[in-house]
């Protein structure tokens, strides 16, 4: 069965949800929070860098 993954790109915050035999599930971000913040920044050295660290450096 093909794993289906729905993604919501908000203004402030984006997730992304699955769903298997129990229900949908969120996916939840690496780190302390399982929000991620709708932001990206590139690094001095060129990466492209996005959520909780980049909003981070920003502030």
């Amino acid at each position: 069965m093909e794993r289906i993954i729905g993604i919501d790109l908000g203004t402030t915050n984006s997730l992304a949800a699955t769903v298997f035999d129990e229900g949908p599930e969120v996916i939840e971000a690496s780190g302390e929070s399982s929000i991620t913040p709708s932001v990206l920044s590139w690094t001095d050295s060129g990466w492209l860098v996005g959520g909780e660290s980049t909003e981070i450096q920003y502030l």
